[in-house]
């Protein structure tokens, strides 16, 4: 089975730069064969297929060298990244792929382990180091041992600047303990839960503990002139203010579904329609603050 261990890492200045540098020709090389791949459907009737991107790719790369810097690897991640949305989009499970922004939040790359026959692998763990394709070896906060043989790596850099790491690794993991307990959970506002066997669990809101300073920091965001130097310190403020919240909501929705399918050996959830409960205005706020359908998704994971 597949398991992802997810560590914050802590890049010097070099290595940051071409990791910012590798996120952006991924980007690159994924609108680049995107909006050529919609050509060809326009004009042949079908799209070109990841073999095909891939030996454009390589000819790209005659043309724009600054291609040859960031990991072969994640370069290639990206087309297989856009073969899958197509197939996604032709299958009915998704829209139909779009360019990617550089002004996303979030951005990042995944980049492959490849294991020679003679030499270490491209991808591994020394204590608190890791080494990764191109950077060398990386600082990162190991909170955990990364067991299992590893596949890849997904480096990412959020909104506040900084980087993190998913290490996906294939591995066994062993079966959680039987019981013949069952449990039905109602979502609620004053109480996010409400179990079947009559214990409520009372709302955290984070939201709302953090309301009035992220109002305030936005309104200094607004009164500072856009793109300038007191600009971007409001921005990073509010968005750390901003990934606060969400790191303790997530933290919370990770123990509680934790402990629920730990104790129990069949799991009900209510059924909600979240997005369109969220067109009372009244009730938006509370019902985004609840975050219903992270804790579903972590149920059934």
């Amino acid at each position: 089975m597949h398991k992802a261990y997810r560590f914050r890492l802590y890049p010097t200045p070099t290595q940051a730069k071409l990791i910012n540098q590798t996120i952006g020709c991924c980007r690159f090389v994924y609108n680049h064969f995107l909006a050529e791949w919609n050509q060809a459907y326009e004009t042949i009737g079908r799209g070109l297929g990841y073999h095909e991107c891939s030996k454009r790719l390589t000819a790209l790369k005659q043309t724009l060298p600054w291609l040859k810097a960031p990991d072969s690897t994640a370069l290639q991640n990206a087309l297989q990244q856009l073969d899958e949305a197509f197939d996604r989009f032709f299958d009915g499970t998704a829209n139909a792929p779009r360019f990617k922004s550089k002004k996303h939040p979030n951005q990042s790359y995944t980049a492959q382990c490849n294991y020679p026959k003679k030499g270490r692998p491209s991808i591994e763990v020394d204590g608190h180091r890791l080494k990764l394709p191109k950077l060398g070896w990386v600082k990162f906060a190991k909170s955990r041992e990364v067991e299992g043989r590893i596949l890849s790596a997904t480096i990412r850099r959020n909104r506040t600047g900084k980087y993190f790491v998913s290490i996906l690794v294939e591995t066994e993991i062993p079966p959680l303990p039987a019981t013949d307990k069952q449990v039905g959970i109602d979502l609620g506002l004053k109480h996010i839960v409400v179990l079947s066997t009559g214990e409520k669990i009372e709302h955290p809101q984070y939201w709302r503990r953090y309301e009035e300073k992220l109002a305030y920091s936005q309104r200094v965001m607004a009164r500072r002139k856009p793109g300038g130097s007191n600009w971007q310190k409001a921005r990073l403020k509010v968005a750390r203010l901003h990934e606060k919240i969400a790191n303790c909501r997530n933290d919370f929705l990770h123990k509680l579904s934790t402990r629920l399918i730990r104790e129990n050996q069949v799991v009900c959830v209510e059924d909600l329609r979240v997005k369109s409960m969220q067109k009372n205005r009244k009730l938006a706020k509370s019902i985004s603050d609840s975050a219903w359908g992270a804790l579903s998704q972590h149920a059934r994971v």
